[in-house]
């Protein structure tokens, strides 16, 4: 019965076996929060299933941090990006244009740095791990 009710809210989930709890590293988590906050359009599904984690999980995190510093959980991340924008004559929206194309570039900039630092410990620690 249980199955079913899954099946009902997410069939994709009900076909993965239970997670088991895991213990993260802070460093992780936020590195998890950076890279979600730091990807426009991303979801909490997207991030976590790149990540490997539980998207409740995902969430739960990123709810905790904004709160930590002060934020509201209804912050929403900017979701207009700049190329899609039709390019203006006036030179003063022009400007503000480009600046929001050079914001969208340095956020994506930061999410692949995220990305490759992740992977990066994530290739030390499993090099660790075995005994070659």
């Amino acid at each position: 019965m249980d199955t079913l009710i899954l099946d009902l809210l997410d069939p994709e989930e009900a076909r993965r076996p239970p997670m088991v709890m895991k213990d993260y590293s802070d460093e992780f988590k936020a590195d998890a929060v950076a890279l979600y906050e730091s990807t426009p359009g991303a979801t909490y599904k997207s991030i976590a299933a790149d990540l490997g984690i539980n998207r409740a999980t995902l969430r739960e995190w990123v709810l905790r941090d904004r709160e930590r510093l002060g934020l509201t959980a209804a912050v929403a991340k900017p979701g207009i990006r700049a190329r899609d924008a039709v390019p203006s004559t006036d030179p003063d929206q022009r400007v503000r244009q480009l600046e929001a194309r050079v914001a969208e570039l340095e956020a994506s900039e930061r999410k692949l740095a995220t990305e490759r630092d992740i992977l990066r410990k994530a290739a030390k620690y499993f090099a660790g791990e075995t005994n070659w």
